[in-house]
């Protein structure tokens, strides 16, 4: 089990990301990331889903690695919130039934943490947007193997590809796929002169110490 990169899309969707805006590069003035750290790219795949071909794009590419991997899946699950919508439109192309993990149970009426029915022994396949360190990702795969399901896998738009999140997806024995990754962006962003080669290299050193970057 490891995290894989769709060779076939993992060019077209870094280019059409960066093309709608929903993946930033701004080497001059750095993001903020919710950890704090600084960061010279930022991603928000969710604005993916005002651009219909590219939302076609992605929810086809998806379904299409779910078919040639996970062909036995019986349910497509999002974790909240941005895989939410990505895992209905992907449900809604297999025709499968569709569940998702909420980050923590509801305070109120059922007080559910998976939202949908999941049946014991049932095959799952979650969506994700982003695989930064997987934290969120693999809480709801925990959530889901506590309700008796069996986790098939895990389908993403995109990873940063960072050493903890490969050594926490082995650890939890989950098979990753991903539609594109941090390379391919970079060898995208480089083809399309979203940046010059200086910048290249300024980018590929917060890749490889992101919590100490500057």
């Amino acid at each position: 089990m490891a995290i894989h990169i769709n060779e076939t899309t993992a060019g077209p969707v870094a280019s059409k990301l960066m093309e709608i805006g929903a993946i930033k590069l701004n080497h001059e003035k750095p993001f903020t990331w919710s950890s704090g750290w600084k960061s010279p790219i930022y991603c928000d795949n969710r604005l993916s889903l005002s651009y219909p071909p590219v939302r076609t794009f992605i929810k086809v590419a998806m379904a299409d690695v779910i078919r040639k991997k996970f062909g036995r899946a019986q349910l497509v699950a999002g974790v909240a919130t941005a895989g939410i919508p990505q895992g209905v439109l992907v449900a809604d192309e297999l025709k499968l039934p569709f569940a998702y993990v909420r980050p923590k149970p509801k305070d109120h009426g059922m007080e559910n943490l998976i939202e949908g029915k999941v049946e014991k022994g049932q095959s799952v396949v979650l969506i994700e947007d982003l695989i930064s360190t997987g934290g969120s990702s693999l809480k709801a795969v925990t959530a889901l193997r506590e309700a008796g399901a069996k986790i098939a896998g895990m389908v993403a738009i995109f990873t940063y590809g960072f050493d903890a999140a490969v050594t926490s997806f082995e650890k939890e024995n989950v098979d990753l796929v991903c539609l594109s990754d941090f390379n391919h962006l970079l060898q995208e962003a480089l083809s399309k002169k979203f940046i010059n080669e200086d910048q290249l290299k300024y980018i590929k050193a917060w890749r490889s110490d992101p919590a100490q970057w500057k």
